[in-house]
């Protein structure tokens, strides 16, 4: 029987609540001699390509060029500087994407459509989305099994985390997608913080087990790691984000496991 992939999307329509930095270093967590791992920028500003050290002169080929120019998608996969782990980049292009995809059969399809012509076999593919539920977003939402949803203990974030559920619960009742939650994930962490702890506490006590256990803190190390085009691992590898990054990878293949099967 072939191997299927766990399609996991990296998802908030709102901006610096650390979608980027989670499915880079979540993805780099999860790469392993016996777990290859893609991921896959759907984001024009391409961050995360930028972070795996493609330079901006090299993005292309990229999502778009699979998205809007049927080109195919093997030939837009390369590898990292990460053992185990590949990338397909993002770039500008992705910015035109409805306008592109507006009158395409099936366009919500599209992304899921390519991941299944993925000949390398491929144990998890991570999507980082655009921070909008543009097309590329429900692009996204229809192709994946789980999604993560990263939140700030600040107030925007923490009070537009209902109407995001709502929104990706009306996307998968209209589309009728298979993804399920796997998690929200608290990030950008700053213990010392009082009103930032009594944020954290109302999400875990509304949305329970739904609430990863891992925290991702604020920390330096983080900071300076995509400026350096390195994951966590790489920048500071004994760092308190690189062990954060290490726990949530193990909770996240404890979720996956439990994830029904198609």
């Amino acid at each position: 029987m072939a191997k299927s992939t766990v399609v996991i999307a990296v998802v908030n329509n709102k901006g610096g609540v650390g979608k980027t930095t989670t499915a880079v270093n979540l993805a780099a967590a999860l790469a392993a001699p016996r777990r290859k791992v893609l991921l896959v920028d759907l984001d024009s500003q391409a961050s995360a390509s930028l972070w795996c050290g493609v330079e901006r002169a090299r993005l292309k080929p990229s999502s778009a060029s699979c998205l809007l120019q049927a080109l195919p998608v093997q030939q837009a996969i390369r590898a990292t500087g990460v053992p185990h782990l590949d990338l397909i980049t993002g770039s500008v292009e992705l910015a035109s994407a409805d306008l592109a995809l507006a009158d395409v059969p099936g366009r919500e399809m599209t992304l899921k459509n390519l991941l299944q012509r993925i000949r390398q076999p491929y144990d998890i593919t991570m999507l980082d989305c655009p921070p909008n539920l543009s097309l590329v977003g429900v692009n996204a939402l229809v192709a994946a099994d789980a999604l993560i949803v990263p939140v700030t203990p600040q107030h925007l974030a923490v009070e537009g985390l209902v109407s995001l559920l709502d929104s990706l619960e009306k996307v998968r009742a209209k589309l009728g997608t298979r993804s399920r939650l796997l998690g929200i994930l608290l990030t950008m962490v700053d213990p010392a913080k009082a009103v930032g702890l009594q944020r954290r506490q109302r999400v875990r006590t509304q949305y329970r087990d739904q609430v990863f256990h891992t925290e991702i803190l604020a920390s330096r190390a983080l900071e300076e790691a995509p400026a350096r085009a390195k994951t966590i691992f790489q920048h500071a590898p004994r760092s308190r984000s690189a062990v954060a990054f290490r726990q949530l990878g193990h909770e996240v293949l404890a979720r996956v496991r439990s994830l029904p099967r198609h």
